[in-house]
């Protein structure tokens, strides 16, 4: 009989495994326990074993995904109207009933910003954002993205993972798991979280749920005492030395494999010596890798990070703001030139009392200000780093936010949360820059066709088409069900195809 048989003797003098001992205790209770246990175990297991190979030629090698936690204004920064500047101040009406997160249904306000065409193309840009004018001929805009949801955490999950609840991998776990790694010394899928603490849900944002563990996104810190936290001892055990520490990772190794031998079926024993074979990798290629000192002068200065680190009061203000984003900007740069597919950078996730981030109830002048001006110079900089190095062509760059913000005023300067309608932008690998496909309505309520809006389902089918990959061919069998990252949903936006 095969081990995995209920049926298989066991000798007398060997301890019950659970298995054994649900077969032998209570009878044929025991056994009816037994076997529910194998059904919940063959359903759980997954079919996929293999990544699918790219289903067509691909335009992109690599994704930069900047998110914006807190919900960034596209009134004030993408989507220009001019009605709400004609009619600012005056009572709102939006023609029907309105559910806010906060009754943020005061006068219409109009943009704290003036806005000014750049490029080629003539993009209006709020006057804060700018630096990415040299960029807009690069770059297509999207203001007819709509969420499910107005609550932050939700709304986050369904832009990182396609799905509004907890326990679906993110977006660079699904590129990990589909393409693989181009550099086995170096993570595939990368987080740099906002230096001031996590966004809505955590790490469930980049977590690989159900897929093996090691498609998870690892999470850095450029610029800290420990930019990856536990990959070298604690510097308070000074009894480990380089000898000790590498005699010791071998005898895991072996235990590891001892104990998976026997247990074929336990993907997660795998993903879980991968992810330690991963880290010992790591410890001599990770420090060079997020080493921005090893950049020239014209580098660090094109950044903005030329006078190295600066001593700033608690307050968000925008120099601090454009170098901690620059910096992460500069270290997404480093990690996908030595084989990174996916990082992820966050901005905004400051949760002091006044609030100090993208989520804007009270002043969008005060919170916007310097967030919006620091993006803006990090980004400007990373898309002209990523040409001057003939990387930008093959280097997706995708801008997003999880919902938007009203049209109308909250406490007179502030404004509430909008998920009928947002702005997504994305730049290079593949895409036809300098163009808007799809508008939202005159005050930038709703999208101007409500039939046809832009789901983040049609957006992830469009970034999986870019990287060579059929979105619906990109599955993972779970309990059941072929999940896949845009659910049953998504569709490729051609128009955003060069």
């Amino acid at each position: 009989m095969p081990n995995d048989s209920p049926f298989h003797r066991v000798p007398t003098n060997a301890p019950l495994g659970r298995r054994d001992f649900l077969w032998h205790a209570g009878g044929g209770l025991g056994g009816i326990a037994l076997a529910s246990m194998f059904a919940r175990e063959a359903v759980a297991r997954p079919i996929t074993t293999a990544p699918p190979m790219p289903s067509s030629p691909p335009r992109a090698k690599r994704v930069i995904q900047l998110f914006m936690a807190g919900a960034a204004s596209h009134l004030d920064l993408w989507d220009y109207k001019p009605e709400l500047i004609k009619y600012d101040g005056k009572p709102s009406d939006f023609g029907e009933s309105v559910e806010t997160f906060q009754d943020g249904l005061g006068p219409w306000l109009k943009p704290v910003w003036n806005f000014s065409p750049h490029g080629s193309c003539g993009k209006m840009l709020g006057e804060t954002v700018t630096p990415l004018g040299a960029h807009v001929d690069d770059i297509a805009f999207l203001h007819n993205v709509t969420s499910k949801s107005g609550v932050h955490s939700q709304a986050t999950l369904l832009q990182a993972t396609g799905f509004q609840l907890p326990g679906f991998p993110g977006a660079g776990s699904w590129v990990s798991y589909g393409l693989g790694s181009m550099n086995e010394n170096l993570p595939t899928f990368v987080v740099l979280p906002d230096h001031r603490g996590l966004p809505s849900n955590g790490v469930k944002n980049w977590d690989a749920a159900f897929l093996p563990s090691q498609h998870a996104g690892t999470v850095i810190y450029p610029g800290t005492e420990t930019p990856i936290a536990d990959l070298r001892a604690h510097r308070s055990g000074h009894y480990i030395s380089d000898h000790s520490e590498r005699d010791a990772q071998e005898l895991m190794a072996e235990l590891n494999r001892t104990h998976a031998a026997t247990r074929a079926e336990d993907q997660r024993l795998d993903a879980r010596i991968r992810s330690y074979e991963l880290a010992a990798r790591m410890q001599l290629a990770a420090p060079d890798a997020i080493n921005l000192k090893a950049e020239p002068e014209h580098v660090l200065r094109l950044y903005g990070l030329e006078r190295g680190p600066q001593t700033w009061e608690n307050d968000i203000n925008e120099e601090e703001e454009a170098y901690f984003f620059a910096q992460k900007c500069l270290t997404a740069r480093r990690l996908l030139e030595r084989g990174v597919r996916f990082v992820q950078i966050w901005s905004g996730n400051d949760n002091s009392h006044p609030r100090r981030n993208w989520d804007s109830h009270e002043d969008i002048r005060r919170d916007h200000g310097p967030l919006s001006r620091g993006m803006a110079r990090g980004a400007a900089a990373l898309i002209a780093d990523l040409k001057q190095r003939g990387m930008l062509e093959d280097t997706l760059i995708l801008w997003t936010t999880e919902f938007g913000r009203m049209p109308s005023s909250q406490a007179g300067k502030g404004r509430d949360h909008n998920p009928f309608v947002f702005t997504n932008w994305l730049c290079g690998g593949g895409i036809k820059g300098g163009i808007t496909v799809g508008e939202s309505d005159q005050w930038g309520y709703k999208p101007l066709d409500r039939r046809n809006p832009t789901l983040v389902y049609d957006i992830h089918a469009t970034m999986l088409k870019l990287l060579g990959v059929d979105h619906t061919k990109l599955t993972w069998r779970h309990n059941g069900i072929d999940r896949r990252l845009t659910d049953v949903h998504g569709h490729v936006i051609e128009k955003l195809l060069a």
